[in-house]
């Protein structure tokens, strides 16, 4: 698996990322062995981790629950 592929996925699970223009960008955190997930819109950002099972699961289109939930967070923040 790879950045761009899991970044992809991401986009096409949650396609309102860009209709809200929520930028995604993805990397390897190599020090926590983790895949972070950087949201980002106008002045405010979140990051999110995915252990690599929950990446996994992700890219298979099985469950991105947790990742959904920090997504619906930045944009309520977004709208405040």
């Amino acid at each position: 698996m790879d950045k761009n592929e899991l970044c992809k996925k991401i986009e096409q699970i949650y396609p309102e990322i860009g209709e809200c223009g929520i930028d995604v960008n993805v990397s390897y955190d190599d020090d926590n062995a983790r895949w972070k997930v950087h949201l980002k819109k106008d002045n405010k950002s979140l990051d999110h981790f995915l252990e690599p099972g929950d990446a996994e699961l992700c890219i298979e289109g099985k469950q991105c629950v947790s990742l959904g939930i920090e997504i619906r967070q930045l944009k309520d923040n977004i709208g405040k």
